[in-house]
């Protein structure tokens, strides 16, 4: 497979699981907006999405409507959903002859969808929730659409990397700044809606009430976040498929880029598998998710140099 076409289908699916993970996001914030929540902000969703620029922070501080604006229609913020699903489709009209033409329908539904002005109206006017549902179900069935037509190829295998990257490096993102703003306010720790939005944001409160049967406690929510096999969204989950479709790209041409790539991946999976709450405690909550975010992103950086030739 050329280069470029490898790191369009990676890049076309980085782009939409960041778009999956914004949507959910907003829909849960919002929510918690309406709500007398302990200690809400947007400010969460602004870092992680849009980076640290405090003037904007400011300008937009917990005005609901502006900043799901700017998070969802504003073409002046790379990383709205407009621009997501509009370099979605960049690189998949880049490989057209080699998606099912359902797939780029469906692709192209979400962006058309996007770009309604009844989304925006709706933003502004009607009821957000609603809205950020009809886009949250089109990247459903993007996903649905590529489960069931996509040939069991190379193409399916960069695309699931560039998705379980962009998760796992999400789901640090999401429980790093959480539980940032407990060092200022420790009784966030006994409120149990402030965790159960958290969960909600990343689609885990359904799972957790079933595994976990005293309560909602913060090392409850690490514990799955990080370490459970079974949460779609945890990083080992997301490491895990890493390594499971970055096996399959094997082949004699580039088997020395393979093994130092593999290397790097297996050993990133060994450091969180056998980590524990309490090993992690002792390292530094922040100081552990920092580390394997870095790890991360070094395997997206070893990807672009061996696989997509800096593309």
């Amino acid at each position: 497979m050329l280069s470029r076409v490898a790191a369009s289908f990676y890049w076309l699916s980085r782009y939409i699981e960041r778009s999956d993970g914004i949507l959910r996001m907003l829909k849960t914030n919002y929510a918690s907006s309406q709500d007398s929540v302990q200690g809400f902000s947007w400010e969460p969703v602004i870092r992680i999405f849009s980076g640290a620029d405090e003037a904007l922070i400011k300008s937009l501080g917990n005005d609901s409507r502006a900043v799901l604006k700017y998070m969802v229609t504003d073409r002046e913020n790379p990383n709205s959903i407009i621009n997501l699903i509009t370099l979605a489709r960049e690189n998949a009209r880049s490989v057209q002859e080699h998606i099912p033409k359902d797939l780029w329908q469906c692709l192209n539904e979400y962006y058309h969808t996007v770009k309604e002005p009844k989304i925006t109206a709706g933003l502004r006017k009607d009821d957000p929730i609603g809205v950020l549902d009809v886009l949250i179900k089109e990247v459903m069935l993007y996903y649905g659409t590529a489960e069931i037509t996509m040939e069991r190829g190379q193409a399916r295998s960069f695309m699931n990397i560039g998705k379980y990257l962009e998760r796992a490096i999400q789901s640090i993102d999401i429980l790093d700044v959480k539980f940032g703003p407990i060092n200022a306010n420790p009784d966030l720790l006994l409120d149990i809606t402030y965790w159960k939005h958290l969960l909600l944001s990343i689609g885990g409160y359904e799972l957790y009430q079933k595994t976990y049967r005293y309560g909602l406690q913060a090392q409850n929510v690490i514990e799955q976040v990080i370490l459970n096999n079974d949460f779609p969204r945890s990083v080992i989950y997301s490491v895990n498929n890493i390594q499971r479709y970055f096996d399959r790209l094997k082949n004699n041409s580039n088997v020395n880029d393979y093994r130092e790539i593999s290397f790097h991946i297996g050993k990133l999976q060994s450091n969180i598998k056998y980590s524990s709450v309490n090993s992690i405690r002792q390292i530094g909550l922040h100081q552990f998710l920092t580390s394997v975010r870095d790890d991360l992103y070094k395997t997206g950086n070893s990807l672009n140099e061996y696989y997509f030739a800096n593309s």
